[in-house]
């Protein structure tokens, strides 16, 4: 296999594991779920549906408890992002999750750069977080 093969490879390797990343968080009870699993020890799972429902926007926890069930904890955890359980329903870190919480901390950090829009109500949560500490 020549230098440009092997690069090509490498390439597509890279694009499929980013592609695969923003699959994961593309929905906001996952991206909740990270959230709460990225705030959480790392050896203590976090309760569902709770942990992945966005405390601004109110959730029929029946409802997310199936769609948790049947589409977004089989989608994390197929990729090693998770581990669950189903009785009681609980999710922890899998053995990829800083595949996904890598994403969470670089935004963190660069909050300020983020477009007001895509950060109002993040910052009001952390302020809250903090207060609640």
């Amino acid at each position: 296999m020549g230098e440009l093969e092997v690069r090509a490879e490498n390439g597509q390797r890279v694009i499929e594991g980013w592609d695969t990343v923003f699959k994961a968080l593309a929905a906001e009870p996952r991206r909740q779920l990270i959230v709460s699993l990225v705030d959480a020890p790392a050896d203590q799972p976090v309760p569902l549906p709770e942990s992945a429902i966005n405390p601004n926007v109110p959730a029929d926890p029946e409802r997310l408890r199936q769609e948790l069930r049947h589409q977004h904890l089989p989608l994390l955890g197929d990729q090693g992002f998770i581990n669950w359980e189903t009785d009681p329903l609980i999710a922890s870190r899998g053995p990829q999750f800083d595949h996904v919480s890598v994403v969470f901390k670089a935004l963190h950090e660069t909050s300020t750069d983020i477009p007001d829009s895509l950060v109002i109500g993040c910052q009001r949560l952390e302020r809250e977080r903090q207060e609640n500490l």
